[in-house]
């Protein structure tokens, strides 16, 4: 009876639509039930039971519209969905005409990044919508291209091969020093392929179009106006956001501290990058913009998809952080899958530290083109050095799942970011004091050594600048310059490339405010084709002491292939140093001198209360085009008509010593 009666009485969604009170939370209905039930109440539980009741119906009534609201936004979650998605965007587009119209140049860099979201939109729209249809529609074409297709794969390569050495010999004409550049390209792929562990089993697709589309890139940005710009702009707004970094170190650490000393000023930016990075994961965006380069790499060189997204990762994060992406996948690659992982992880730098760089004043843009450049070249070389000969279990998949973050908001993501770069900022400072300390312990006894045979100022940067050197001029840095550029890659390779990059900033320091090229017999800069070479050469975590971090972090995720990561390490640490220097050859080869313009010019105009690089190099025009004789002093060239050379000869000579300087 009891089972009957709540049948009758049941909840239903109708009646909570229609307002009609269910009468199992009624007064009446309690009563009833505690009758049939427990049997007869005092009266007081009854006059309790029924307030109860009364309550209880009047929350039903009250919360009844917005259960309606409720069940109305289910319904048409769908339609609310694309009404709130289109005010939205009326929104925006409201905002981003009226950005347009009131300053088109102010609203650049809006326009770009609005148009490149359109387009990717667009084009995942009409994917979803139309890719069957248009690949039904284009697969009789797709049947005769596939019936032609080897005659029309020679033809494209030797079409390729022929307009890239038409290029080689137009281009290297006007600047001969590129050809060195591109001897010491090719010599260090056959050197690879020398220590290739299976020379027969190279896949020549994948080495040619990694090799490709680092070339294609590399010329973009270097050579191409809207690639230099794109990127010096995406440089200058790189320094800019880090340099909100001192909003929080300045409140932190004072002012005086983030000025002057070291650790103060540049490893904030560390915290500051791995924060960001964090937010970027937790949003989706780092995850879809690797998807869409890693989807590029596979394609055109034929790669499983589990290390083309690792080494696609590690354009952003580092060595260990990239590899997580694949963490799932790991226990069943291949060794050369892993070799892969590891070359992609010693051949890149993490964006964090990219920061720190950048704060020495190392070119933003070349920091970042080296990062992208790397990831095609690293992933080309190690299927060079390590050819794939098992088979592996992710041939032929479309696609694999990104591990995401466990945080459940955009905070939390914020926090953990900042809390990881605690121990990613310890490190460096830990490495800076070690390395530093045992670079002076091992300068101070083979200086002690060099004297025991009357050898003067024998050190470790002077052994590398001599065993090293050939490698540096085959980069196509100038004999000259040869020996420092030598003396960092050592530095990088044997130490780390943050102590080799501070010395490089120095270098362009001194560069930039004019000092002399030579004081004595010691040379305080090199030029700007060798920086840029250098910057090149030195970006990438291929150096000794990376050795434990790669199977460290790697280890932690699959031990039991501990042996397998071992085996692999030293040739894939091999390969790393060798990518960053064939993008220090593409660099050096792609590199074009900046015109030093009127130097009469700026030296009749300009303050000679500071110096620059401009007023060294036309004090050194000035100084060529002088001649004294008889203790009588003539100019040539632009300087012989002009009335106020003797002037500026004066005022270089306050800077600079030269012989003219003694009539």
């Amino acid at each position: 009876a009891i089972l009957l009666e709540m049948e009758k009485n049941q909840i239903t969604l109708d009646s909570l639509e229609k307002g009609i009170d269910n009468s199992a939370f009624s007064s009446l209905g309690e009563e009833r039930l505690d009758e049939e039930s427990v049997g007869p109440h005092v009266e007081s539980e009854e006059k309790r039971g029924g307030r109860k009741g009364r309550l209880s119906s009047c929350c039903r009534k009250a919360l009844q519209p917005a259960y309606k609201a409720k069940h109305f936004c289910k319904a048409h979650a769908k339609v609310l969905k694309i009404v709130v998605w289109m005010l939205l965007g009326s929104a925006y587009a409201c905002y981003f005409i009226a950005a347009c119209l009131l300053n088109f140049d102010r609203a650049l860099a809006l326009f770009i990044m609005t148009a490149v979201v359109v387009v990717f939109t667009c084009w995942s729209l009409f994917k979803k919508e139309c890719g069957a249809k248009v690949l039904l529609l284009l697969s009789p074409i797709q049947k005769c291209f596939q019936k032609s297709w080897l005659c029309l794969k020679w033809l494209v390569w030797v079409a390729l091969l022929g307009g890239l050495v038409t290029w080689l010999v137009l281009d290297t004409s006007r600047n001969p020093e590129q050809l060195i550049s591109l001897a010491g390209f090719c010599f260090l792929v056959l050197f690879l392929f020398a220590c290739s562990k299976h020379h027969g089993a190279v896949s020549w697709r994948a080495v040619f179009w990694g090799l490709g589309l680092e070339f294609l890139f590399g010329l973009f940005v270097l050579r191409t106006s809207p690639g230099v710009q794109a990127f010096q702009w995406l440089g200058d707004q790189i320094q800019i956001f880090l340099g909100y970094t001192k909003a929080g170190s300045s409140f932190v650490f004072g002012n005086t501290l983030i000025e002057e000393v070291f650790a103060f000023q540049t490893l904030p930016i560390v915290v500051f990058f791995s924060c960001v990075m964090s937010i970027l994961y937790y949003l989706g965006a780092m995850q879809w913009l690797i998807v869409k380069i890693s989807w590029l790499l596979q394609m055109t060189m034929g790669t499983t998809p589990t290390e083309t997204l690792s080494v696609a990762g590690n354009i952003f994060v580092g060595q260990t952080e990239a590899p997580l992406l694949i963490r799932p996948y790991l226990a069943d690659m291949t060794r050369s899958e892993i070799h892969a992982v590891m070359a992609g992880g010693f051949s890149t730098i993490a964006g964090s530290v990219m920061g720190a760089y950048i704060s020495f004043g190392i070119d933003a843009s070349s920091l970042i083109a080296a990062s992208v450049m790397a990831a095609p070249c690293a992933l080309a070389m190690s299927k060079l050095v390590y050819p794939e000969v098992e088979e592996s279990k992710f041939k032929g998949k479309a696609s694999i799942r990104l591990a995401h973050g466990e945080e459940q908001n955009i905070l939390e993501a914020a926090s953990n970011g900042a809390a990881a770069s605690v121990g990613l900022v310890a490190n460096i400072a830990a490495n800076l004091i070690a390395f530093l300390a045992v670079l002076e312990f091992i300068n101070a006894a083979l200086r002690w050594l060099g004297e025991m045979v009357d050898i003067e100022g024998l050190s470790f940067q002077v052994i590398c600048s001599y065993v090293l050197m050939p490698v540096a001029f085959l980069m196509g840095a100038d004999w000259a310059d040869s020996p420092l550029v030598a003396e960092l890659l050592g530095i990088k390779i044997f130490l780390n490339e943050f102590v080799a990059y501070q010395q490089l900033a120095t270098y362009k320091k001194n560069r930039l405010s004019g000092l002399e090229e030579w004081n004595g017999s010691q040379k305080q800069w090199i030029s700007e084709r060798a920086e840029s070479i250098t910057t090149f050469a030195l970006c990438g975590f291929a150096n000794l002491s990376s050795i434990g971090i790669m199977l460290g972090g790697l280890a932690s995720m699959v031990p039991h292939r501990k042996g397998d990561m071992a085996s692999v390490v030293l040739r894939a640490l091999l390969t790393g140093i060798c990518v960053s220097m064939l993008n220090a050859c593409l660099a050096g080869l792609l590199h074009v001198p900046k015109e030093l313009g009127d130097c009469v010019t700026f030296l009749s105009t300009t303050n000679f209360s500071s110096t620059s690089y401009t007023t060294y190099m036309c004090c050194k025009q000035l100084f060529a085009s002088s001649v004294l004789e008889n203790r009588t002093l003539s100019f040539m060239g632009p300087w012989a008509s002009q009335a106020n050379s003797v002037l500026c000869l004066m005022q270089c000579c306050g800077h600079y010593n030269h012989a003219s300087c003694a009539g």
